[in-house]
Formats: C-alpha cells, structure tokens, sequence
C-alpha cells in the first residue's frame, strides 16, 4: 500500500511538472505546447472527473469540455508560483458542484422512492457480491491482463496513462484489455465478441 501512495505521489509530481511546463509555455505564445497541454489535460481531467462521476460518462465529457473552456477563460488568473494541478482540480471541483446542484434541483421535482424497499436491500447486496465475484475473476487473469482492465475500465485511466503506469507499450495495454476481456467472458459461460 505504501509503494501505491509512493507511486501516485511519483506520478502526480511527473503529471505536474509536465502540464505545468506545457501550459507555461503556451502562456508564452507556444500554440503547439497549448494544443499539447489541453489533451493531456483532457485526459487528466476525465480520470479525475470519471472517480468522482462513476457511472455519468455523458456528464463526465460535458464537463471535461466545460474545464477546459473555463480554463482557457481564466488562464490569466494563474498563479505561477503554485501548483498547476491545484487550480485544474478547484476549477474542475467548483464545475462539478455546479453540476450535482443543477441534478439535484431536477431530482427535487421527482417523487421520491421509499429507500426500505426490499429491491433496494436485495440490489447492495447484488452490488458487493458482483465486486467480489468481480475482484476474484481479475485475480485468475495475468498481470498483463488484469492491470489494464483495472486502470482502463474500472479505474477510467486513459490507455496512455495506463502504459505510463504499467510500463508497458499502448498497444500492448489495448491487446491486454482485449485479451483480458474475452477470458473473463469464457470464464462465465458468454461468449467474447
């Protein structure tokens, strides 16, 4: 767990030093380095958005789109002696609040389920048993296999950061994802596409 936390740490200060450098320079007139830095960014910006919005991926693109025009907008409030990434996730945090209170407000106007409902008990203890059911079928793949899985398609980290992470080749993480896939779709019965 600690080698975890090292290793975040590690690539959050690479993350940073990178956007940083290629923001700075587009402040300074560098077009290429700005197109650079608003896809990083984007990339950042869903993995960071996709944790916090699991399930919304509609709502995760609107406001990856959303960040980077307030960005854009705000450039000039940047602060160069602080963090990068700090004034990305304030302005990212301030869009998704913005965004849960527009659901909220709608949400209000819909009758309200009774929570006590059996489907509801029925349906948290479904969810825990498929993690774990889940979380055991990763395990009997190869790391190859499983890591990209977990990065990609649990974790929403996108195919690049996943090869930064794992150390291996992009194509190699979408083959792994690929390969991965269909063993667990041969393991329970269904058949791989």
């Amino acid at each position: 767990m600690v080698r975890n936390t090292v290793d975040s740490r590690t690539r959050m200060s690479e993350a940073e030093a990178a956007l940083r450098s290629l923001f700075l320079r587009g402040l300074d007139g560098d077009a290429v380095a700005y197109r650079e830095f608003l896809q990083k960014l984007s990339a950042h910006l869903r993995a960071f958005l996709g944790k916090r919005l699991f399930g919304w991926p509609d709502e995760v693109e609107d406001l990856v789109q959303e960040c980077l025009l307030a960005m854009h907008n705000q450039r000039h409030t940047y602060q160069s002696d602080q963090p990068l990434t700090a004034w990305v996730h304030a302005i990212a945090r301030y869009k998704m609040i913005d965004l849960l209170r527009a659901k909220s407000a709608r949400e209000a106007l819909h009758d309200p389920l009774d929570d006590d409902l059996a489907v509801f008990a029925e349906s948290a203890t479904d969810a825990s048993d498929a993690r774990r059911d889940l979380g055991g079928l990763l395990q009997t793949l190869p790391e190859r296999q499983r890591l990209p899985i977990v990065h990609v398609k649990l974790e929403g980290l996108s195919v690049a950061e996943t090869a930064s992470l794992t150390g291996m080749s992009e194509s190699a993480v979408k083959v792994g994802i690929h390969r991965g896939l269909k063993a667990l779709a041969a393991k329970m019965g269904g058949k791989a596409s």
